[in-house]
């Protein structure tokens, strides 16, 4: 049994994995991570943790000591963007650079579906990366999560709110304008994205937080997928190093 944790910009996911597919899966916040040693109670037989960490290094040091104290002699392995793996190569100009959240999130996506695909995570910034059938990344883009377009125009703007509104074609008053606005502006990237494909049957797979939100947006198919990167750090298990 494998323990994969996925520390994310606002919170941090895991999952225990067997052969035969995912037991449990959880998210925790930031200042919660010492509540990953109560694992212990019920799955003492975990015999390895894999990392993907995009919070920065004090997070990583804080897992890294609970798991060593819970799990004293047993491997913490902390994964790395890398120019090939399981099937996809990384087309990034310096492959190492791409963020591995992006990275085991394709990973997890070239497992699940096999072929091209648009994956989408939809977190405090929603990053829309291509898959090709081939196996090829050759990009993706970067912007701003639906949260934070709404904060910053109530925090940068004179006279705007942090939008509560709803989604409508037509909006006619402030705060429906801005939520739809923000929310045509993530389904828009998302869409040309995908467009660029050229794959009218390749899936556009959506996950995050904001996936609940960005989806009746969109006018394309897409498939929600819980925790991508957790799927990718499984797969890279049997190829991931001590």
């Amino acid at each position: 049994m494998i323990l994969c944790i996925d520390c994310g910009n606002s919170r941090i996911k895991w999952g225990l994995r067997t052969a035969a597919g995912w037991r449990v899966q959880g998210a925790l916040a930031h200042g919660e991570v010492g509540q990953l040693a109560a694992l212990t109670v019920d799955w003492p037989e975990i015999q390895k943790t894999l990392l993907a960490n995009v919070a920065g290094p004090l997070l990583a040091a804080r897992v890294a000591a609970v798991v060593a104290a819970a799990w004293p002699g047993r491997p913490l392995l902390t994964a790395a963007s890398q120019p090939a793996a399981a099937g996809v190569r990384n087309g990034y100009r310096s492959p190492e650079r791409l963020g591995v959240d992006r990275w085991c999130a394709l990973l997890g996506a070239w497992a699940k579906v096999g072929g091209a695909c648009l994956v989408v995570m939809a977190g405090t910034a929603t990053t829309v990366d291509s898959l090709r059938a081939d196996g090829l990344f050759p990009g993706g883009l970067i912007l701003p999560g639906l949260d934070l377009m709404r904060k910053s125009l109530a925090r940068d703007t004179a006279g705007l709110p942090l939008a509560q509104g709803l989604y409508v074609a037509q909006p006619t008053c402030t705060d429906d304008a801005i939520v739809s606005g923000c929310l045509e502006a993530q389904a828009g990237a998302i869409e040309r994205a995908w467009r660029r494909l050229g794959d009218p049957a390749a899936p556009c797979l959506l996950s995050g937080g904001a996936a609940a939100a960005i989806a009746p947006a969109l006018t394309i198919p897409w498939q929600g997928v819980d925790n991508l990167v957790l799927e990718g750090l499984a797969t890279l298990a049997g190829e991931m190093r001590e």
